[in-house]
């Protein structure tokens, strides 16, 4: 498809502006347009593509703006800069969210020579480092801005006012999910030399292993579940099921080696977490998973209130990907064959696919609804997972951000060139 590739090359470069947009969420802008502007540049090297990007990058960057806290705002506006959080959550910020945007920011930065991008993002990572909770699981919801606060506000050590927890919802679904993936991915981004991120997913993991994985009834099955002011809700999102993936991808690079018990631990416990998932489609009448599913004692689980719909998610073949990358275990291809055949009957219409209403409908039709993650996320990761001569190499060349958009690591990126010397 490279002739398909080049003439979209031209489309970005004569078409593509973001000068008359207004508001967007800074973290999906950020993680599928940003990040696959990044990518197509590393596999091309074609400077339009850093343009591109360098141009949205600054204006994405305006987010930080008018905040106190040094946490970005959760939406700007593109062709002015003002920025404001995200209105239905309550005037806060989502860690999910500014803490989703590292991985992208830092290769803007190496491949621009405008360190502004990366320090900015960095930042918050510090900040989050200095205000961690004990386990390492971070609330969800966080106030970043305290202009016109009737109170005294907090301060870190720098003397920065400090951003505060509004909440005590953790979850590693929706809001929570991709802050413990990106601590682990910038680590390994920045070649393993910046032990700050590592340590702050360790620390996570053991939370997660101490407070949040459960096993279901009758069968035994692992899942993670979410905590609401220290109650445990048994459910869990499909977008936990990155999880499978992330824990492999931190045990096979462990400091303390592969064999280690806590890699071990962790390794054991992604490959658990993913048969969950796998059983999360090939329970439904369509071989298709919902939402979510809830587990209840003697049932393992059912699918969660509301929750029957099916969105075109990829995180289930995420971690299929992965986990057949690193470990060669062919069950993982066999598991996203069986999916993909699913998606094909189920989700295929004549131009196009669509989301599910309801995963247990045999004879329901495909909503006129697409997310551009289906093509980024699911199919990659599908093709990827069947592909015998992929160039992806996750332990010694790549990171993936959290949309599925594959950049080199910054020691490769040093040994082949290609990085700013400005």
């Amino acid at each position: 498809m490279k002739e398909e590739f080049w003439r979209g090359r031209d489309w970005v470069r004569d078409n593509l502006s973001h000068a008359q947009t207004g508001f967007v969420s800074v973290f999906e802008t950020t993680i599928r347009d940003l990040g696959g502007l990044l990518s197509a540049y590393d596999f091309s090297h074609d400077k339009v593509f850093l343009d591109k990007a360098l141009e949205l990058g600054s204006r994405l960057i305006k987010a930080f703006d008018g905040s106190d806290t040094g946490i970005p705002f959760g939406q700007v506006s593109l062709k002015d800069g003002i920025s404001k959080n995200i209105p239905w959550a309550g005037g806060n910020a989502l860690v999910a969210e500014f803490g989703t945007t590292q991985v992208e920011n830092r290769y803007l930065s190496k491949m621009s020579g405008q360190p502004e991008f990366a320090q900015k993002h960095e930042h918050v990572f510090e900040i989050l480092h200095e205000i961690s909770p004990a386990n390492g699981l971070f609330p969800i919801y966080v106030k970043n801005s305290f202009k016109g606060a009737p109170f005294e506000v907090q301060k870190l050590k720098n003397g920065g006012i400090r951003p505060a927890f509004t909440n005590n919802k953790v979850t590693f679904g929706a809001m929570g999910d991709s802050l413990y993936e990106y601590m682990l991915k910038i680590w390994l981004q920045g070649g393993k030399k910046e032990p700050m991120y590592r340590e702050m997913y360790d620390k996570a993991i053991q939370g997660m292993h101490d407070s949040l994985l459960q096993k279901s009834t009758p069968s035994g099955l692992t899942y993670i579940a979410d905590s609401n002011n220290g109650q445990l809700d048994h459910k869990m999102d499909h977008l936990v099921c990155f999880m499978g993936g992330s824990l492999a991808l931190g045990a096979y690079t462990d400091p303390l080696g592969l064999d280690s018990e806590r890699a071990q631990r962790d390794l054991k416990t992604g490959r658990a977490l993913t048969y969950t998932c796998y059983q999360m489609y090939a329970r439904m009448n369509t071989g298709i998973s919902p939402e979510f599913v809830q587990f209840k004692d003697g049932q393992d689980f059912v699918i969660g209130r509301g929750a029957p719909h099916y969105l075109l998610r990829p995180e289930a073949f995420e971690s299929f990907f992965i986990l057949y990358h690193l470990t060669g275990d062919p069950v993982y291809r066999e598991w996203g064959w069986e999916c993909f055949q699913s998606i094909e009957k189920y989700c295929k219409t004549h131009i196009a696919y669509g989301e599910l209403s309801n995963v247990m409908d045999t004879n329901g039709k495909p909503r006129n609804k697409m997310e551009s993650f289906f093509w980024a996320e699911t199919l990659k990761y599908l093709y990827l997972l069947q592909d015998p001569d992929t160039v992806i190499d996750l332990l010694h060349k790549h990171v993936f951000n959290t949309e599925a958009h594959p950049l080199r690591i910054f020691p490769v990126i040093d040994q082949e060139g290609g990085a700013s010397t400005s």
